[in-house]
């Protein structure tokens, strides 16, 4: 009988893994075609124009679109149902970061229809279509992830799968679009900046995409234009996070939730100041060093070398801090006796996983700068270095990536039963036991003496109670030797308590500069202050062509390495 039984829970979950088997292939076989498409547009192929990349795109998106809206309306029709939710997944700083980069996405959008109007005499009307239903697109997808990110889907599981992991791949393609095309746009600025430089034996080809017809308004043209990418970093960001939030939906469906009590970690800023000031003196000088970078370099050949050592300078102070914070963190660590936290959680599976996936683009990146230098044969005195800042490049995600892992996987701390509150012990001359209340009595808001009981110090020490006139002469006669007792406990307790605090308050110091040292690090990259693009040694010692294949498929996991490590730190510090 246990077997008959048994049978059709084994026998049930085949069709389900054949559907997320079946599923994913359907994912993969759209994304590569998509790919395909993307790079014969960007190698200029026979046959293949913008509009066909565009066209396929606009098809997935309404796709999607459907899929949402039928998944919408189905929800609205069963919300007096009681759904299991993944508490870890979803988290509201994550929707409120995915909507502020949809805002600014959506004014990237508003800038591309201004861009088609302008130009509507020479581009395909696909151009003019496909921001109008990435807007459309947008909009709908992050009312999607903030009502449903953290849903765990038990009915019509096959059809779900289907659905969500197209939405995944459809984002992924959007970010590859968007990549791409902001790469295109740098690898032109760089050629132009590698003339100033002294690397006159480069083929310097632009690779133009632009209209081959004039302008209606050449001053809103030129501010669309170059609106656009100073914009594109944002919507890159933008998609990653929806792939990333969507995927962990698609891991979800059919998984059974262990129903507990999820603790809330509110941010606060309170005892994060030191964090907080250095984080913001590195992010503030950074700001700096870019907008000088982004001036000076391409100027001249002095200015650009002066450009590359600032920025080397300074990236090398801040790695190095970013270190030193990271190893302490890490003793503190293991000072600290806690269980890790192993129960199964797509989420954090996922971080942990995209850490150090994409933390591989920059190492690849920063070892063939470390490759370039030792075998090349003139060295600029600029380029030295670059060896430091690439091996601490390697260092410093080394450690980063080893102490938010441990971070997110570590369980989060619970106050002791036997201890719910801290009272100090004194002794009046009347020898009458007295316990003065120093914090909140109870936590659920009721002062103790309501309720005529007074909770321990510590478990097995004595408490106070009413007592009645038989049991006030015992008490007094005890009290002498109870003082010593709890004294020692209370003193035993504060100075443990303290120590913990003391932790504590390190790690989120440490959390919240990370937190702004990660933000600083994005931002230069993102707008186009790449020195591995402008350094000019990695392309003699490997080649133009092949050192730019790299840096284009590697940059972009390194951007989003420094994103997604800020959004880790961030959860972190709210459950340190």
């Amino acid at each position: 009988m246990e077997q008959e039984a048994g049978c059709p829970a084994v026998g049930g979950s085949y069709p389900q893994k054949n559907a997320e088997i079946l599923s994913s292939q359907y994912g993969i076989n759209l994304f590569l075609a998509g790919l395909l498409l993307t790079f014969a547009w960007a190698v200029h192929a026979v046959g293949i124009s913008k509009s066909h990349l565009l066209s396929y795109l606009i098809t997935l998106m309404l796709i999607q679109l459907l899929w949402m809206l039928w998944y919408l309306c189905r929800s609205c029709t069963q919300r007096r149902l009681i759904r299991d939710k993944d508490t870890h997944a979803g988290a509201r700083w994550l929707k409120c970061g995915i909507t502020l980069f949809a805002v600014i996405t959506l004014i990237l959008d508003s800038f591309k229809i201004g861009y088609y109007i302008d130009f509507l005499n020479c581009l395909s009307p696909t151009e003019g279509i496909f921001p109008v239903t990435h807007a459309v697109h947008t909009i709908l997808q992050v009312y999607f992830l903030w009502c449903h990110a953290k849903d765990v889907i038990q009915s019509f599981k096959t059809l779900e799968r289907f659905g969500v992991i197209h939405s995944v791949f459809t984002n992924l393609l959007l970010w590859t679009n968007g990549v791409l095309t902001e790469s295109k746009h740098q690898l032109n600025e760089h050629k132009e900046r590698l003339i100033t430089l002294g690397f006159g034996n480069i083929t310097i080809v632009l690779d133009d995409h632009a209209p081959q017809c004039n302008c209606t308004t050449t001053t809103l043209c030129s501010i669309f234009s170059q609106g656009i990418y100073y914009l594109y970093p944002f919507n890159i960001e933008y998609h990653i996070l929806a792939s990333t939030m969507l995927y962990v939906l698609w891991k979800n469906i059919g998984r059974k939730v262990e129903h507990h009590q999820q603790n809330k970690t509110p941010f606060k800023f309170h005892g994060i100041t030191v964090g907080m000031v250095f984080g913001l003196i590195v992010l503030t000088s950074t700001i700096a060093i870019v907008v000088v970078y982004l001036i000076q370099i391409g100027g001249s050949k002095i200015k650009s070398e002066l450009a590359l050592t600032m920025f080397y300078l300074h990236a090398i102070f801040v790695l190095a801090l970013m270190c030193t914070a990271g190893i302490v963190a890490l003793l503190i660590y293991r000072l600290e006796e806690r269980s890790l936290d192993n129960s199964k959680n797509p989420a954090r599976k996922l971080d942990a996983e995209l850490l150090v996936g994409t933390a591989a683009g920059s190492w690849l990146l920063s070892w063939g700068s470390i490759l370039a230098i030792i075998c090349a044969q003139g060295h600029p005195k600029y380029t030295w270095y670059n060896l430091p800042y690439s091996v601490l490049v390697i260092i410093e995600k080394y450690i980063q990536n080893l102490f938010i892992i441990e971070s997110i996987h570590r369980e989060q701390e619970k106050a002791n039963e036997d201890i719910k509150t801290l009272r100090i012990v004194t002794v009046s001359r009347g020898s009458t036991l007295s316990l003065t209340p120093l914090y909140k009595e109870i936590y659920n808001g009721r002062a103790a003496r309501d309720s005529g009981d007074v909770p321990c110090l510590l478990k097995g020490s004595i408490c106070g109670r009413e007592n009645d006139g038989v049991g006030v002469a015992k008490e007094e006669m005890s009290q002498d030797n109870s003082l010593v007792m709890h004294s020692a406990s209370d003193f035993s307790f504060c100075s443990r308590n303290s120590v913990t605090n003391n932790k504590r308050r390190i790690l989120k110091n440490i959390a919240a500069f990370l937190f702004l040292c990660n933000l600083s690090l994005w931002i230069p990259p993102a707008f186009g202050c790449r020195p591995e693009y402008d350094n000019g040694l990695e392309e003699i010692v490997f080649g133009f062509e092949p050192w730019i294949i790299v840096v284009n498929l590697a940059m972009p996991f390194s951007i989003f390495y420094r994103m997604h490590s800020a959004a880790s730190l961030f959860e972190v510090n709210c459950k340190t």
